[in-house]
């Protein structure tokens, strides 16, 4: 008895997932910059280099959000995981900011390995072979 070969999806389930994450980057860069005010106000004040750093960081994550489909993208966004838990330098508010999108970025991991494990099992609704009545 041989194994039936594995059916390839008959769509990208990694389109929904790019999705998710560019949705996740954006919202993020939209949280970084909407910090912009704590910092100011609790944090006492806002230099140059603060409001650049923040501001930077934020535009890294809205171009990222455009390169998902890229190879290194998951890299990218692990990356600026790293900048935004560097900016509780700023201020803690911003290493508050990536504790909680940290654990966004583990969960859409764990969402990744779920859509691997069963597109290799042959068990996406698109991989699904109909039975002939």
């Amino acid at each position: 008895m041989s194994a039936q070969p594995v059916p390839p999806p008959a769509t990208d389930p990694w389109k929904g997932l790019r999705g998710v994450m560019a949705g996740a980057l954006v919202l993020e860069a939209i949280t970084v910059l909407l910090a912009l005010p704590v910092v100011g106000a609790v944090g006492g004040g806002l230099s140059w280099w603060s409001v650049l750093y923040l501001v930077g960081v934020a535009a890294l994550m809205i171009v990222g959000a455009g390169m998902q489909r890229r190879p290194w993208a998951m890299g990218l966004n692990w990356g600026v995981q790293a900048l935004v838990l560097l900016g509780g330098f700023i201020h803690p508010s911003i290493a508050v900011i990536g504790v909680v999108f940290v654990a966004v970025w583990a969960f859409i991991l764990v969402l990744r390995s779920d859509v691997k494990r069963r597109m290799d099992q042959g068990m996406l609704p698109s991989q699904r072979v109909q039975k002939e009545t």
